[in-house]
């Protein structure tokens, strides 16, 4: 039998979707462009699109928003590369480890929670204004994302596949790597895409109540200094880079879970 798409449409199907958001887009701009001039909103508080889209241009080639940006990526970067190596690893040991588990379960429940924002006196206490205090943040934000999906990747490792690998003398790496990875990647992949957007949140966010040098800190600038349209151009740069993140993170999960029927989106028909 000839697997099928259940979404459908292949290629013009595609491009109806590109189409109806480049409509909605479009819409968007205009209820933005619409809304000021009519006088329903206060210019001085919500700039028309027009403004909005000059004062960003100013912003692209000015060279000191470019090293802003520049500070934001690392400090997103380096975040989220420590909290998914440090996810994966106690992931996998908390949860392949005999009675591990259950002794770090109310530790991992109480942690979890705390907002990583409670923590900025004591990154400031810690390490000032420097990158280091914004790792602080996005690391414990985003580690929680990647542990927790790692824990139930390998909770749903099937016993029988298991068991089989015990039988043929596989050894606890060997499992690990030909059983349970396997299993998990899905979910692994799943808490770097949640990840990656919670490390973009707490680095403008640590950025602009710390003063650390980023795009947060410049936007807390416009905002100081009465600068509304630079303002709201820097708001949709974060917008963007959340978009082109979440954008890139699907497309690695696509290429990493080209396998996994969750990607093929194939059925028997």
């Amino acid at each position: 039998m000839k697997p099928t798409s259940p979404r459908g449409g292949g290629s013009s199907g595609r491009a109806v979707n590109a189409a109806l958001g480049a409509a909605g887009l479009a819409a968007f701009l205009a209820l933005g462009e619409a809304v000021p001039r009519l006088g329903l909103v206060k210019e001085q508080f919500f700039p028309p699109t027009s403004r909005i889209a000059r004062a960003l241009g100013g912003e692209i080639t000015d060279s000191a928003f470019w090293a802003d940006l520049g500070d934001t990526l690392t400090g997103w970067a380096l975040g989220l590369v420590i909290a998914v190596g440090a996810g994966v690893v106690a992931g996998v040991v908390v949860s392949v480890v005999p009675y591990l588990r259950e002794a770090t379960a109310s530790t991992i429940e109480f942690l979890r929670p705390i907002p990583s924002v409670a923590l900025i006196p004591l990154a400031v206490l810690l390490y000032g204004t420097e990158l280091r205090s914004v790792l602080l943040l996005v690391v414990y934000a985003s580690f929680w994302q990647v542990l927790v999906q790692v824990m139930y990747g390998v909770r749903d490792v099937d016993p029988v596949a298991e068991e089989t690998a015990r039988s043929y003398g596989l050894g606890t790496w060997a499992r690990i790597r030909h059983v349970l990875w396997p299993t998990a990647l899905p979910y692994v992949m799943t808490g770097v895409r949640l990840a990656a957007a919670v490390a973009l949140i707490l680095t403008v966010t640590a950025e602009l109540v710390i003063g650390a040098p980023g795009l947060g800190a410049r936007i807390a600038v416009a905002q100081t200094s009465q600068a509304v349209p630079e303002l709201y151009a820097l708001i949709v740069v974060t917008g963007l880079l959340g978009l082109l993140i979440n954008v890139g993170a699907r497309s690695v999960e696509r290429y990493a879970l080209a396998w996994h029927q969750s990607v093929r989106g194939e059925v028997t028909v």
